[in-house]
Parts: structure tokens; C-alpha cells; sequence
């Protein structure tokens, strides 16, 4: 049995009128990056803060490591969590070290421990600058760092890699595997589907406040049923690959020189790659597309 770190359960919070989580159930595993996503207004950065103990739910449970956010010990608890907001805010007039170190005493950790952490993410040639000549890439890597501090064993990351340019994105994402294999937990939300699909082990997907979907991409991908696509060249005539496939249910089959793209039912795609075969030599290759995580998330949201 898996070792469940974060419990959400029948979770609602009302701000007024309106609703913004409606009854969250939701469990989190310890050791895995869990990605969640939806529209804006989804609730993501309410259950977020609800996590964080930063606002109240107004019903139901909400525990970590078996610790109500809500009661008295997650004050302590909260130490072993490092958060990322959306939007990362910092005194202006402090150096990098100065931020870090200002972070590191409110959290209590040492001091000695923040050049290093601003070296491992590329920030050691800036420490001593002020944070009003950081570009914004610079501002989410110290946002990054002080989510880092203490070593914590739970992080929650809104939008991270938000100004970050594609090499500083793969050194991120590194280091959340990383720690991953460390047992952190991390919670993370992203616009970006197409950089999270792959680095994420499950996929929460919120609409109206609502939990829609949850799974691994592959779990998402069958449950919605979407036709993947499947891309072949040949050095035989198209009509050939056309009259192969007589008989076989498609959704589309889109026929350009020797190159054929056929779009079919996830059902009906062995029996596809079966005939496909029966070419021989003259079938120069093939490339099977699943639906990306942008055409599973429209396809829940629709």
C-alpha cells in the first residue's frame, strides 16, 4: 500500500456565494509529482492554500502526514513544506543571499546553507546583486530556492517554470526527479501541458471546482477515448495502404505522396499495424502519435 502523504476529503470552500471547491476528494502519494490542471477558475490555487493551511475549508478534512491543517501541530508540520506561488514577490533593495537568507530565518534554517542552494540553481554569480536587476527567469530560480529550504519533504509549485528558458526548465525538472527519488512529494500546477505530461506520475484535472479526472496521461488518454493518429511512409502507392485497411473502422485517412496519416480508435490500432505489416519492404516507417495532454484536457473540459 502506498504511503499517503496529503488527504483531501469531501472537501468545499465558499467564498460568499460562490463555490469555488466543490466536495475535493483527492489523495496524494509520498514520492510522486502530482500535476494539477484546469481552466482558470478551476480551484487549483484554492485547494493550494487550503493545503498550505492559508485559508480554511469550510467543510471537510483536510491532513497531511496525518495532521489536520487546520489544528495546532501543523504549525510545526508546516516547516517540512516549501511553497512556490504563482507570483513571486521580493524586497527589491535586498541581494539574492540577502532574500534567501531573510526567508531562511523565518523558516529557522541555517544561514550557511543558502549559497549553496542559490549555486545548485544557477544563482551564484547573482547572489550578491540586488533582486531589482533579476530578469524574471532569475526571480522564479530564488522562488525556487526559497521554496528549497530546510529540506523540505512536501513542496507545492503554482506555475514554476513561468519565465524560465527551456535549458533552466530541464535542469528544474531534474532536480524535482531528484527529489522525487528522495520521497519528496511535490504538487504541481502548470499551464504548460505539453512540459508536464511526461514528468508528472499522475494528472489531476479540476473543472468547476470539481476533481474530473485523475490518473497517470496514459490513464487519461484511454479514459477519453480520443483517436490517435498513426503516420506511414511507403514506397508503394497510397492506393495500396488505402485498400489494406478496406474494412478496418477509421476515423480519417489522409493520403499525400507515399506519406498516409491515419486516424483511428485505440481499439482498432493493432489491426491497423497488423496490415500495415503485410507491406514488407515496402513500408519505410511508422509513427504512432498519442493524443498530447492538451487534446486529453480539452477533451475533459469540453
Amino acid at each position: 500500500m502506498k504511503n499517503n502523504v496529503i488527504e483531501v476529503k469531501n472537501v468545499f470552500k465558499y467564498y460568499g456565494e460562490v463555490l469555488a471547491v466543490d466536495g475535493m476528494t483527492l489523495t496524494i502519494h509520498k514520492g510522486e509529482t502530482l500535476g494539477l490542471i484546469g481552466h482558470n477558475g478551476a480551484g487549483k490555487s484554492t485547494l493550494f492554500k487550503m493545503m498550505l493551511g492559508l485559508i480554511p475549508q469550510t467543510s471537510g478534512e483536510i491532513n497531511i502526514n496525518g495532521t489536520s491543517v487546520n489544528g495546532g501541530a501543523f504549525r510545526e508540520l508546516r516547516r517540512s513544506i516549501g511553497y512556490l506561488p504563482e507570483n513571486v514577490v521580493f524586497y527589491e533593495n535586498l541581494t539574492g543571499l540577502e532574500t534567501l537568507q531573510f526567508f531562511a530565518s523565518l523558516k529557522g534554517c541555517i544561514l550557511n546553507t543558502c549559497l549553496p542552494l542559490l549555486e545548485k540553481l544557477g544563482l551564484a554569480h547573482a547572489a550578491h546583486r540586488r533582486v531589482d536587476g533579476y530578469s524574471k527567469g532569475m526571480r522564479q530560480r530564488l522562488g525556487f530556492a526559497q521554496a528549497l529550504l530546510g529540506k523540505p519533504r512536501i513542496l507545492f509549485l503554482d506555475e514554476p517554470t513561468t519565465g524560465l528558458d527551456p535549458e533552466a526548465i530541464r535542469e528544474f525538472y531534474t532536480i524535482l526527479q531528484e527529489l522525487n527519488a528522495q520521497g519528496v512529494t511535490v504538487v504541481i500546477t502548470s499551464h504548460i501541458l505539453s512540459e508536464i505530461q511526461e514528468r508528472v506520475q499522475r494528472l489531476a484535472v479540476l473543472k468547476s471546482g470539481k476533481l474530473h479526472a485523475l490518473g497517470t496521461v496514459q490513464e487519461l488518454r484511454e479514459a477519453v477515448d480520443l483517436p490517435l493518429a498513426i503516420h506511414v511512409q511507403t514506397s508503394c502507392s497510397t492506393d495500396a495502404v488505402e485498400a489494406i485497411l478496406q474494412g478496418v473502422a477509421l476515423e480519417a485517412l489522409i493520403l499525400t505522396g507515399n506519406s498516409v496519416v491515419i486516424h483511428c480508435q485505440r481499439n482498432h490500432k493493432m489491426e491497423v499495424l497488423r496490415r500495415l505489416g503485410s507491406l514488407g519492404d515496402a513500408l519505410l516507417d511508422v509513427v504512432v502519435k498519442e493524443p498530447t495532454l492538451e487534446d486529453v484536457f480539452l477533451g475533459y473540459a469540453a
